[in-house]
């Protein structure tokens, strides 16, 4: 698949599910944020930023800051942890319990195949999924840590150094995306679990 580490985001609310730490649900018997960070098993570096009471072997964790400060503030906190030298990072939610290694290699292979474009064309910052509508599924992605950490520099200039509650699409504005349809066979990798109705369809799915 290609060298990149990746990011899991679990710091979420669930104010849709009472407030319960939603990516400890299992699903299929293992919690969903387990379920995400085993499709991602081949990567150099694997960082669950959220709390957590257990973790798989050799994941790294870390809080936002501030903590319940949203995706943007958990993506930096995230990618403050990798190497200087890493190219590429899955960014991931951590309520996405059909996603699979298959659909990753997917992801990656995008990003590789436009690697090198000519005619003064930009390569791509990343790929992520879209959904049937066409609505971009930002944390089922794979981008360049580069155009990552300049969105995040310009953010915090933006908002006066603060991520807290900043939207996604913010962070992504700018970049070149390529937006890749779920064709694979079995349930969308996308698909994420937001109320209790959403856990009870992945639990169908993944059975």
């Amino acid at each position: 698949m290609g060298t990149y580490a990746a990011v899991v985001l679990a710091g979420g609310a669930a104010r849709r599910m009472g407030g319960v730490d939603k990516p400890a649900l299992p699903v299929g018997g293992r919690p969903m944020r387990d379920r995400v960070l085993a499709a991602v098993s081949d990567a150099t570096l694997r960082v669950l930023v959220g709390s957590a009471d257990a973790v798989p072997a050799g994941v790294r964790v870390i809080r936002e800051e501030p903590p319940g400060g949203g995706p943007v503030a958990a993506a930096a906190a995230g990618l403050a942890l990798l190497d200087s030298d890493t190219a590429l990072v899955a960014l991931l939610a951590a309520d996405l319990p059909l996603l699979t290694r298959s659909a990753i290699g997917k992801l990656l292979g995008h990003v590789a195949e436009e690697a090198a474009v000519g005619g003064g064309e930009r390569r791509p910052d990343g790929a992520c999924f879209v959904d049937g509508d066409g609505r971009r599924q930002s944390l089922c992605g794979v981008w360049r840590v580069a155009a990552l950490r300049a969105g995040l520099d310009r953010l915090a200039v933006e908002r006066g150094g603060s991520l807290s509650g900043a939207p996604v699409r913010a962070l992504l504005a700018g970049l070149v995306v390529r937006e890749v349809p779920w064709s694979g066979d079995g349930p969308p990798p996308w698909f994420d679990c937001d109320t209790d109705e959403d856990v009870r369809r992945a639990e169908e799915w993944a059975r």
